[in-house]
């Protein structure tokens, strides 16, 4: 199997066709579907479904598709930390963020990456924490932040934040913001993300010691549309203070600190131990870690500094 055959793959896949990506790819048609076809007789299984409008991935193709990702990702990540491993990093760096850290931390990272490590190429994907652990596990990132501090074999993990959680209320609503105990908060109409959701567990983990039920009116993976619902009074949240930050400010609406001991959320750098990482990575890890350090440290990220 041959890189190259890795690349055709790809490249067939995402233009859907063999007449599509012979042009993207400049090599002959007849030439990549030679290419594709000894790929699957290789791998012993059909990759692509051929129609009259083009080639489909079979969920073998699927399948390989994301491991032919990650071989070529780590190709380009020895070829990076060679060339840069006597000079300035450069190469590109793949982070995934939770959507909540994303709102506070984007633009302070891609900023100070541009000016700070200008032949680094950063690419930020976001995404709920559970698929930003396994996109990590699975090679796509190279390093990423995630929620909660349970040992995971393949990641090292660098604590950074320790958040509590609030209750989130349309301002526009009598509730009066100021510390508020869970046994309090059981009694307000909630929405929540669903039950995979890492802070939903959380919240579901201090009910069930503390013997409390929530009244959940609804479930909604999407944090935009959570705080869309709050500000129509429908119903209220539970987030951490930071990822209400603009419509606090905004008097859209008001958060209140959750007193109770279990309603807290660790932020944590992680990285995979399965892979080498490259001088660029190291370079935006430690990049990335001074800026959130720096955050807490101004209040723009609230919550309580556990990274030293």
């Amino acid at each position: 199997m041959e890189l190259r055959q890795l690349r055709y793959f790809i490249g067939v896949a995402e233009a859907g066709s063999l007449l599509k990506a012979s042009a993207r790819l400049h090599v002959a048609q007849p030439a990549l579907g030679q290419q594709i076809a000894a790929l699957e007789d290789e791998v012993g299984a059909r990759l692509f479904e051929r129609t009259s409008r083009g080639m489909a991935l079979t969920d073998a193709g699927r399948t390989f598709l994301d491991h032919a990702k990650v071989v070529l990702a780590d190709v380009e990540r020895a070829r990076a930390a060679v060339s840069a491993s006597a000079g300035e990093p450069r190469g590109e760096v793949v982070i995934g963020l939770p959507t909540t850290a994303a709102l506070a931390a984007t633009v302070p990272i891609v900023r100070a990456c541009r000016e700070r490590l200008p032949q680094v190429r950063l690419k930020v994907i976001e995404g709920y924490s559970g698929f930003v652990r396994e996109w990590l596990t699975a090679g796509r990132l190279d390093l990423a932040i995630l929620y909660g501090d349970a040992p995971v074999a393949t990641l090292a993990l660098q604590p950074l934040v320790e958040e509590r959680l609030a209750l989130i209320t349309a301002a526009a609503e009598s509730h009066r913001p100021g510390p508020i105990a869970l046994v309090d908060v059981a009694r307000h109409p909630l929405v929540l993300p669903g039950r995979e959701h890492g802070l939903r567990r959380i919240v579901d983990d201090a009910c069930a010691a503390a013997g409390l039920t929530l009244d959940v009116v609804a479930e909604i993976d999407s944090l935009p549309n959570v705080k869309r619902v709050v500000e129509a009074g429908i119903g209220r949240t539970i987030l951490p203070a930071g990822a209400v930050a603009e419509e606090v400010a905004a008097g859209r609406l008001t958060a209140s600190t959750i007193t109770d001991a279990s309603m807290l959320r660790r932020v944590m750098l992680a990285r995979s131990v399965a892979r080498p990482a490259s001088l660029a990575a190291t370079a935006v890890a430690a990049l990335t870690v001074d800026l959130i350090r720096g955050m807490v440290a101004a209040g723009a990220w609230p919550g309580r500094w556990i990274g030293d």
